[in-house]
């Protein structure tokens, strides 16, 4: 996610929801070509992160990385050039899970049980807003994507996405503007698992994608109405779904436990797709999602199976693609994708 600057990239004129292609900051990070595929090659494909950090959610801008903790909701930022890193800012106590940065250079995180989401400064490290979803002990707010006049936010243990409009000039809204859309159609919720986790866009930008944990689904989302119809992937099923990342018209969809990114070739309106490959790293231990640099997809280890202890050791594993061009989740170098409406 990054500052609207004059590189503006590609624009795709939809009805109602109109899809802008944006690009970042000039000093954020090397133009894509030739030389920054050399470039990014060279930075390290693993880095470490702070013993018994338990990471899950990633955001790239500005050649750094922010990388959440599940134990108490720090936010680390490690330079990609050099692989070093610091915690910047001080969780409030409560996990940070997924996260995306938007272009006024702030990051959204997913509160997870807490039941809440909030806006980091990336400048400071400073919390400017935290807005309440649920007060329900029944809650896992897991993943969120950015859109051109809201943010949304999936709940694993409800079967809602949580919209926060945008305010005028990209301000800030209050809390009274935050929006309950219930999930419906062919969606089916089932309590005590994990259900709705990693959300998207759909390429054509006029929906959103979410992927069910339990089930392995694919969902494309009204978000108008909150109505769902699966994704027709014929045979294949995305078990252990966890996190979503869209370029161009390819979904990358990280199959945690599987230590597996599924490569997925979707239609414009999102509604059916085709797995193309999939792609793996003996350096993965439980991924639980991906952003993207240069020609590279990013992965927090999240660890899962390993039992945490506050010497276990996490890192961060990246693994090569093609050149990025349109990226939905990136802030670095490629463009965004925002929804309008």
């Amino acid at each position: 996610m990054s500052n609207l600057v004059r590189r503006l990239t590609t624009v795709l004129s939809v009805p109602a929801l109109l899809l802008v292609l944006v690009s970042s900051p000039a000093d954020a990070a090397p133009a894509m070509n030739q030389t920054t595929t050399q470039t990014t090659t060279k930075f390290p494909a693993h880095i470490d992160l702070p013993d018994g950090f338990q990471p899950e959610g990633i955001a790239i801008a500005g050649g750094n990385a922010f990388f959440g903790s599940r134990v108490d909701g720090d936010i680390y930022r490690a330079d990609l050039r050099t692989g070093t890193g610091t915690v910047f800012s001080q969780g409030p106590g409560t996990a940070s899970l997924g996260m995306k940065v938007d272009r006024s250079q702030r990051l959204w995180v997913a509160g997870a049980g807490a039941g809440n989401g909030r806006v980091v400064d990336l400048r400071t490290g400073r919390i400017l807003k935290s807005y309440t979803f649920t007060t329900s002990t029944t809650t896992f707010v897991n993943d969120v994507i950015l859109g051109k006049d809201a943010a949304w936010f999936t709940d694993s243990q409800q079967p809602v996405l949580y919209k926060v409009p945008f305010g005028r000039h990209g301000r800030l809204a209050g809390q009274s503007a935050v929006r309950t859309v219930p999930l419906s159609g062919a969606y089916q919720h089932t309590p005590g698992v994990t259900n709705a986790n990693g959300i998207s866009l759909t390429p054509d930008g006029r929906g959103l994608i979410i992927v069910q944990s339990s089930t392995g689904f694919l969902f494309r989302v009204d978000p108008r109405t909150g109505v769902t119809t699966r994704v027709d992937l014929g045979t294949e099923v995305m078990t252990n779904g966890d996190g979503l990342l869209l370029i161009g018209k390819t979904l990358y969809v990280v199959q945690n436990r599987l230590n597996t990114i599924a490569v997925v070739s979707l239609n414009s309106a999102g509604t059916k797709g085709m797995v193309e490959r999939r792609i793996t790293s003996d350096d993965f231990d439980v991924p639980t999602t991906a952003a993207a640099f240069g020609n590279r997809l990013y992965l927090p280890n999240a660890r899962f199976t390993t039992p945490p202890t506050p010497t276990t050791e996490y890192w961060a594993t990246a693994v090569q693609i093609s050149p990025v061009k349109h990226s939905a989740d990136d802030g670095q170098c490629d463009p965004i994708r925002f929804l309008k409406g």
